[in-house]
Protein backbone atom coordinates (compact mmCIF):
# COMPACT_ATOMS: atom_id res chain seq x y z
CA UNK A 1 0.00 0.00 0.00
CA UNK A 2 1.51 2.84 -1.19
CA UNK A 3 1.69 6.11 1.47
CA UNK A 4 2.25 8.34 -0.93
CA UNK A 5 -0.45 8.72 -2.56
CA UNK A 6 -3.59 6.24 -2.04
CA UNK A 7 -3.23 6.97 1.65
CA UNK A 8 -3.03 10.75 1.69
CA UNK A 9 -5.79 10.81 -0.82
CA UNK A 10 -7.90 8.79 1.05
CA UNK A 11 -7.03 10.70 4.25
CA UNK A 12 -7.95 14.01 1.97
CA UNK A 13 -11.38 12.48 0.65
CA UNK A 14 -12.22 11.80 4.55
CA UNK A 15 -12.58 15.34 5.03
CA UNK A 16 -8.18 15.86 6.25
CA UNK A 17 -6.58 19.32 5.62
CA UNK A 18 -3.43 20.23 5.24
CA UNK A 19 -2.47 19.49 9.33
CA UNK A 20 -4.31 16.16 9.26
CA UNK A 21 -1.78 15.23 5.87
CA UNK A 22 1.01 16.98 8.29
CA UNK A 23 -0.13 14.63 11.14
CA UNK A 24 -0.15 11.30 8.88
CA UNK A 25 2.95 12.53 7.05
CA UNK A 26 5.09 12.59 10.11
CA UNK A 27 3.54 9.04 11.43
CA UNK A 28 4.14 7.12 8.68
CA UNK A 29 7.11 8.51 7.19
CA UNK A 30 9.54 9.99 9.84
CA UNK A 31 7.89 9.03 13.33
CA UNK A 32 7.99 4.88 12.03
CA UNK A 33 12.28 5.62 11.91
CA UNK A 34 11.81 7.44 15.23
CA UNK A 35 10.38 4.76 16.95
CA UNK A 36 13.11 2.37 15.41
CA UNK A 37 15.40 3.90 18.34
CA UNK A 38 13.35 2.35 20.87
CA UNK A 39 12.37 -1.17 19.22
CA UNK A 40 16.23 -1.95 18.69
CA UNK A 41 17.34 -2.52 21.87
CA UNK A 42 14.68 -5.07 22.24
CA UNK A 43 15.14 -6.46 19.20
CA UNK A 44 19.15 -6.39 19.27
CA UNK A 45 19.49 -8.74 22.29
CA UNK A 46 17.07 -11.79 20.51
CA UNK A 47 19.78 -14.08 18.50
CA UNK A 48 16.96 -15.02 15.35
CA UNK A 49 14.63 -12.05 14.20
CA UNK A 50 12.40 -13.92 11.71
CA UNK A 51 9.16 -13.48 14.10
CA UNK A 52 9.71 -10.22 14.96
CA UNK A 53 9.74 -9.89 11.10
CA UNK A 54 6.81 -11.33 11.01
CA UNK A 55 5.13 -9.53 13.88
CA UNK A 56 5.69 -6.35 12.22
CA UNK A 57 4.28 -7.30 8.59
CA UNK A 58 1.01 -9.27 10.49
CA UNK A 59 0.29 -5.76 12.04
CA UNK A 60 0.77 -4.38 9.01
CA UNK A 61 -2.02 -6.55 7.46
CA UNK A 62 -4.09 -6.48 10.07
CA UNK A 63 -4.48 -2.51 9.93
CA UNK A 64 -4.56 -2.25 6.56
CA UNK A 65 -8.10 -4.63 6.42
CA UNK A 66 -8.71 -2.40 9.75
CA UNK A 67 -9.20 0.94 7.20
CA UNK A 68 -11.09 -0.60 4.27
CA UNK A 69 -13.54 -1.84 7.01
CA UNK A 70 -13.64 1.57 8.64
CA UNK A 71 -14.30 3.04 5.41
CA UNK A 72 -17.21 0.91 4.75
CA UNK A 73 -18.50 2.01 7.80
CA UNK A 74 -17.72 5.76 7.10
CA UNK A 75 -20.95 5.15 4.46
CA UNK A 76 -23.51 5.32 6.97
CA UNK A 77 -22.05 8.94 8.41
CA UNK A 78 -22.39 8.23 11.90
CA UNK A 79 -19.39 8.41 13.08
CA UNK A 80 -18.06 12.26 13.70
CA UNK A 81 -14.48 10.60 14.96
CA UNK A 82 -13.80 8.60 11.72
CA UNK A 83 -10.20 10.63 10.97
CA UNK A 84 -9.01 9.89 14.46
CA UNK A 85 -9.59 6.46 13.58
CA UNK A 86 -7.88 6.31 10.58
CA UNK A 87 -4.85 7.73 12.10
CA UNK A 88 -4.78 5.08 15.16
CA UNK A 89 -4.78 2.41 12.12
CA UNK A 90 -2.00 4.77 10.43
CA UNK A 91 -0.07 4.56 13.68
CA UNK A 92 -0.43 0.42 13.78
CA UNK A 93 0.68 0.20 10.21
CA UNK A 94 3.55 3.01 10.52
CA UNK A 95 4.88 1.23 13.87
CA UNK A 96 4.66 -2.20 12.62
CA UNK A 97 6.77 -1.18 9.12
CA UNK A 98 9.47 0.29 12.29
CA UNK A 99 9.45 -2.78 13.59
CA UNK A 100 9.73 -5.62 10.82
CA UNK A 101 12.27 -3.05 9.00
CA UNK A 102 14.72 -3.75 11.74
CA UNK A 103 14.86 -7.17 11.68
CA UNK A 104 14.74 -7.45 8.12
CA UNK A 105 17.48 -5.04 8.03
CA UNK A 106 19.92 -7.75 10.54
CA UNK A 107 18.60 -10.89 8.41
CA UNK A 108 19.81 -8.77 5.12
CA UNK A 109 22.78 -7.98 6.10
CA UNK A 110 23.51 -11.60 7.44
CA UNK A 111 22.01 -12.94 3.90
CA UNK A 112 24.16 -10.60 1.35
CA UNK A 113 27.79 -10.16 0.55
CA UNK A 114 28.67 -6.95 0.98
CA UNK A 115 30.12 -7.07 -2.77
CA UNK A 116 26.60 -7.61 -3.72
CA UNK A 117 24.56 -5.16 -1.49
CA UNK A 118 24.38 -2.50 -4.35
CA UNK A 119 22.87 -4.93 -7.19
CA UNK A 120 20.73 -6.98 -4.89
CA UNK A 121 19.22 -3.76 -3.29
CA UNK A 122 19.15 -2.23 -6.48
CA UNK A 123 17.42 -5.62 -7.87
CA UNK A 124 14.86 -5.45 -4.72
CA UNK A 125 13.66 -2.22 -6.29
CA UNK A 126 13.42 -3.36 -9.58
CA UNK A 127 11.34 -6.89 -8.67
CA UNK A 128 9.11 -4.38 -5.71
CA UNK A 129 7.97 -1.79 -8.55
CA UNK A 130 7.12 -4.22 -11.16
CA UNK A 131 4.62 -5.68 -8.76
CA UNK A 132 3.75 -2.22 -7.31
CA UNK A 133 3.40 -1.21 -11.43
CA UNK A 134 0.82 -4.15 -11.83
CA UNK A 135 -0.50 -3.12 -8.71
CA UNK A 136 -1.19 1.05 -9.25
CA UNK A 137 -3.01 -0.34 -12.88
CA UNK A 138 -5.50 -2.37 -10.59
CA UNK A 139 -5.76 0.31 -7.96
CA UNK A 140 -6.61 2.58 -10.92
CA UNK A 141 -9.49 0.15 -11.80
CA UNK A 142 -10.81 -0.20 -8.16
CA UNK A 143 -11.16 3.85 -7.59
CA UNK A 144 -12.55 4.64 -10.89
CA UNK A 145 -14.99 1.77 -10.45
CA UNK A 146 -17.22 3.40 -7.54
CA UNK A 147 -17.49 6.60 -5.73
CA UNK A 148 -15.43 7.29 -2.61
CA UNK A 149 -15.34 5.73 0.10
CA UNK A 150 -16.23 2.60 -1.53
CA UNK A 151 -13.06 2.80 -3.96
CA UNK A 152 -10.79 3.27 -1.31
CA UNK A 153 -12.13 0.28 0.94
CA UNK A 154 -11.53 -1.90 -1.35
CA UNK A 155 -8.48 -0.67 -2.16
CA UNK A 156 -6.87 -1.38 1.02
CA UNK A 157 -8.90 -4.53 1.36
CA UNK A 158 -6.96 -5.42 -1.65
CA UNK A 159 -4.05 -3.93 -0.43
CA UNK A 160 -4.26 -6.43 2.70
CA UNK A 161 -4.69 -9.32 1.41
CA UNK A 162 -1.54 -8.73 -0.99
CA UNK A 163 0.36 -7.79 1.61
CA UNK A 164 -0.34 -11.57 3.09
CA UNK A 165 0.55 -13.08 0.12
CA UNK A 166 3.49 -11.32 0.02
CA UNK A 167 4.54 -12.32 3.51
CA UNK A 168 4.30 -16.20 2.60
CA UNK A 169 7.93 -15.71 1.84
CA UNK A 170 9.20 -15.05 5.07
CA UNK A 171 7.25 -18.03 6.88
CA UNK A 172 9.93 -20.34 5.27
CA UNK A 173 13.19 -18.11 5.75
CA UNK A 174 15.14 -19.60 8.23
CA UNK A 175 17.63 -17.56 10.02
CA UNK A 176 21.22 -20.45 10.23
CA UNK A 177 23.51 -16.94 11.42
CA UNK A 178 22.44 -15.90 15.31
CA UNK A 179 23.11 -12.59 16.40
CA UNK A 180 25.66 -12.43 19.31
CA UNK A 181 24.95 -8.60 20.11
CA UNK A 182 23.23 -8.07 24.11
CA UNK A 183 22.01 -4.98 25.07
CA UNK A 184 20.77 -4.38 28.63
CA UNK A 185 17.74 -2.04 28.74
CA UNK A 186 17.12 1.55 26.92
CA UNK A 187 19.83 3.16 28.78
CA UNK A 188 22.88 0.49 27.75
CA UNK A 189 21.20 1.28 23.72
CA UNK A 190 21.95 5.28 24.60
CA UNK A 191 25.26 4.59 25.76
CA UNK A 192 26.42 2.54 22.98
CA UNK A 193 24.97 5.28 20.61
CA UNK A 194 27.44 7.67 22.08
CA UNK A 195 30.07 5.56 22.32
CA UNK A 196 29.73 4.56 18.72
CA UNK A 197 29.52 8.21 17.65
CA UNK A 198 32.72 9.18 19.51
CA UNK A 199 34.25 6.21 17.72
CA UNK A 200 32.84 6.00 13.97
CA UNK A 201 32.99 9.45 12.67
CA UNK A 202 30.84 8.39 9.68
CA UNK A 203 27.66 7.63 11.54
CA UNK A 204 27.74 11.53 12.60
CA UNK A 205 27.76 12.39 8.98
CA UNK A 206 25.25 9.56 8.44
CA UNK A 207 23.03 10.58 10.78
CA UNK A 208 23.50 14.17 9.55
CA UNK A 209 22.74 12.82 5.91
CA UNK A 210 19.07 11.03 7.64
CA UNK A 211 18.63 14.51 9.30
CA UNK A 212 18.25 16.38 6.16
CA UNK A 213 18.24 14.01 3.19
CA UNK A 214 15.50 12.41 4.84
CA UNK A 215 12.43 14.79 4.20
CA UNK A 216 12.13 13.98 0.35
CA UNK A 217 9.99 11.17 1.97
CA UNK A 218 7.62 13.91 3.50
CA UNK A 219 7.58 15.91 -0.39
CA UNK A 220 4.60 13.50 -2.27
CA UNK A 221 2.05 13.10 0.36
CA UNK A 222 2.11 17.16 0.30
CA UNK A 223 2.10 17.38 -3.41
CA UNK A 224 -1.17 14.94 -3.25
CA UNK A 225 -2.54 18.24 -1.28
CA UNK A 226 -1.13 20.32 -3.50
CA UNK A 227 -2.83 18.78 -6.77
CA UNK A 228 -5.92 18.17 -5.22
CA UNK A 229 -6.28 21.95 -3.69
CA UNK A 230 -4.77 23.61 -6.68
CA UNK A 231 -5.67 21.17 -9.48
CA UNK A 232 -8.81 19.72 -8.21
CA UNK A 233 -7.33 16.04 -8.75
CA UNK A 234 -9.51 13.29 -8.44
CA UNK A 235 -9.52 9.51 -7.42
CA UNK A 236 -8.79 8.37 -10.77
CA UNK A 237 -5.54 11.05 -11.29
CA UNK A 238 -4.23 9.56 -7.73
CA UNK A 239 -3.78 6.31 -9.57
CA UNK A 240 -2.49 7.99 -12.48
CA UNK A 241 0.10 9.18 -10.06
CA UNK A 242 1.02 6.25 -7.78
CA UNK A 243 1.70 4.53 -11.73
CA UNK A 244 4.05 7.34 -13.22
CA UNK A 245 5.84 7.83 -9.42
CA UNK A 246 6.24 3.45 -9.78
CA UNK A 247 8.08 4.16 -13.58
CA UNK A 248 10.06 6.63 -11.96
CA UNK A 249 11.32 3.68 -9.23
CA UNK A 250 11.21 0.72 -12.01
CA UNK A 251 13.46 2.82 -14.25
CA UNK A 252 16.34 4.45 -12.03
CA UNK A 253 16.37 1.10 -9.82
CA UNK A 254 16.80 -0.64 -13.49
CA UNK A 255 19.92 1.56 -14.22
CA UNK A 256 21.70 1.13 -10.99
CA UNK A 257 21.21 -2.75 -10.97
CA UNK A 258 22.76 -2.62 -14.44
CA UNK A 259 25.71 -0.46 -13.37
CA UNK A 260 26.22 -0.57 -9.60
CA UNK A 261 29.85 -1.93 -10.11
CA UNK A 262 30.59 1.09 -11.44
CA UNK A 263 28.20 3.68 -9.70
CA UNK A 264 29.53 4.65 -6.31
CA UNK A 265 26.79 5.92 -3.86
CA UNK A 266 28.11 8.95 -3.48
CA UNK A 267 27.58 10.15 -7.30
CA UNK A 268 24.28 8.66 -6.78
CA UNK A 269 23.74 10.74 -3.13
CA UNK A 270 24.40 14.17 -5.27
CA UNK A 271 22.48 13.32 -7.92
CA UNK A 272 19.30 13.25 -5.59
CA UNK A 273 20.11 16.07 -4.14
CA UNK A 274 20.11 17.91 -7.40
CA UNK A 275 16.78 15.89 -8.16
CA UNK A 276 15.27 16.05 -4.84
CA UNK A 277 15.49 20.07 -6.06
CA UNK A 278 14.30 20.21 -9.26
CA UNK A 279 11.34 18.41 -7.70
CA UNK A 280 10.53 21.12 -5.44
CA UNK A 281 11.44 23.63 -8.18
CA UNK A 282 9.37 21.97 -11.19
CA UNK A 283 6.39 21.82 -8.44
CA UNK A 284 6.11 25.85 -7.82
CA UNK A 285 6.47 26.37 -12.08
CA UNK A 286 3.93 23.93 -13.06
CA UNK A 287 0.84 25.90 -14.25
CA UNK A 288 -1.48 22.23 -15.36
CA UNK A 289 -2.15 18.83 -13.47
CA UNK A 290 -1.41 17.29 -16.57
CA UNK A 291 2.23 18.52 -15.76
CA UNK A 292 2.12 16.86 -12.56
CA UNK A 293 2.62 13.43 -13.49
CA UNK A 294 6.01 14.25 -14.23
CA UNK A 295 6.95 15.28 -10.81
CA UNK A 296 5.77 12.11 -9.12
CA UNK A 297 8.10 9.89 -11.73
CA UNK A 298 11.12 12.41 -10.14
CA UNK A 299 9.59 11.62 -6.79
CA UNK A 300 10.02 7.60 -7.91
CA UNK A 301 13.31 8.10 -8.73
CA UNK A 302 14.15 9.89 -5.78
CA UNK A 303 12.49 7.80 -3.35
CA UNK A 304 14.07 4.90 -5.16
CA UNK A 305 17.85 6.18 -4.86
CA UNK A 306 17.47 7.39 -1.68
CA UNK A 307 16.01 4.04 -0.62
CA UNK A 308 18.81 1.83 -2.31
CA UNK A 309 22.04 4.46 -1.04
CA UNK A 310 20.61 4.84 2.67
CA UNK A 311 20.39 0.95 3.31
CA UNK A 312 23.58 0.15 1.33
CA UNK A 313 25.59 3.41 3.23
CA UNK A 314 23.94 2.03 6.72
CA UNK A 315 25.43 -1.62 6.28
CA UNK A 316 28.16 -0.04 5.17
CA UNK A 317 29.08 2.31 8.27
CA UNK A 318 27.81 -0.52 10.54
CA UNK A 319 29.61 -3.55 11.55
CA UNK A 320 28.67 -7.02 11.01
CA UNK A 321 26.85 -7.59 14.83
CA UNK A 322 25.49 -3.98 15.20
CA UNK A 323 23.52 -3.84 12.08
CA UNK A 324 20.46 -3.85 14.13
CA UNK A 325 21.33 -1.91 16.69
CA UNK A 326 22.56 0.58 13.69
CA UNK A 327 19.30 0.20 12.81
CA UNK A 328 17.74 1.70 15.71
CA UNK A 329 20.57 4.75 15.05
CA UNK A 330 18.64 5.68 12.12
CA UNK A 331 15.86 6.65 14.11
CA UNK A 332 18.40 9.38 15.88
CA UNK A 333 18.59 10.34 12.35
CA UNK A 334 14.96 11.15 12.02
CA UNK A 335 14.46 13.89 14.21
CA UNK A 336 14.04 16.38 12.09
CA UNK A 337 11.92 13.96 9.15
CA UNK A 338 9.57 13.29 11.67
CA UNK A 339 9.12 17.15 12.69
CA UNK A 340 9.02 18.14 9.44
CA UNK A 341 5.74 17.01 7.89
CA UNK A 342 4.26 18.91 11.35
CA UNK A 343 5.52 22.19 10.55
CA UNK A 344 5.03 21.86 6.83
CA UNK A 345 1.43 21.21 7.85
CA UNK A 346 0.73 24.50 9.45
CA UNK A 347 3.51 26.31 7.28
CA UNK A 348 0.60 25.33 4.58
CA UNK A 349 -2.28 25.72 6.26
CA UNK A 350 -1.25 29.43 7.60
CA UNK A 351 1.25 30.86 4.47
CA UNK A 352 0.70 28.50 1.88
CA UNK A 353 2.73 26.08 0.08
CA UNK A 354 5.31 28.53 -0.99
CA UNK A 355 6.60 28.58 2.48
CA UNK A 356 6.61 24.57 2.59
CA UNK A 357 8.76 24.73 -0.53
CA UNK A 358 10.91 26.97 0.76
CA UNK A 359 11.38 25.07 4.11
CA UNK A 360 12.09 21.90 2.20
CA UNK A 361 14.84 23.45 -0.57
CA UNK A 362 16.74 24.66 2.47
CA UNK A 363 16.96 21.62 4.49
CA UNK A 364 17.86 19.53 1.30
CA UNK A 365 20.97 22.33 0.57
CA UNK A 366 22.12 21.21 4.42
CA UNK A 367 22.68 17.43 2.80
CA UNK A 368 25.45 18.15 0.96
CA UNK A 369 27.31 19.02 3.75
CA UNK A 370 26.79 15.79 4.92
CA UNK A 371 27.34 13.80 1.75
CA UNK A 372 30.76 15.49 1.43
CA UNK A 373 31.85 14.28 5.05
CA UNK A 374 30.76 11.08 4.12
CA UNK A 375 33.11 9.88 1.41
CA UNK A 376 31.49 6.84 0.57
CA UNK A 377 33.91 4.71 -1.72
CA UNK A 378 31.97 2.08 -2.88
Amino acid sequence: MDVDTIIPAMLIESGGGAIHVGIMTAILLGGSSFTQLFFAPYISNKSYKKKYLLLGINSRIFSLLGLGLILFYLQSQHSVYIIWIIFVLITIFSLGGAFANISYTDILGKSVLEEKRKSFLSFKQIIAGIVVLFSAFLARKVLSSSNFPLNYAYTFMIGSFALLIASLGFWNLKETEPSVLKINGFKKFIQILKSELKTNPKLVYFLGFINTQGVVVSFLPFLMLYAKEVFQTQSNDTAMFLVFKVVGIVLVSLLIFLSANKTKYKWLLYGNVFLSLTMAIGTILINDAIQIKYIFILGGIVYSIFSITMNGVLLEVSGKENRAIYTGFVGAGNIIPAIFPLMAGYLIRVFGFQNFFLLYIVIIFFSVFFIYKLNCKK
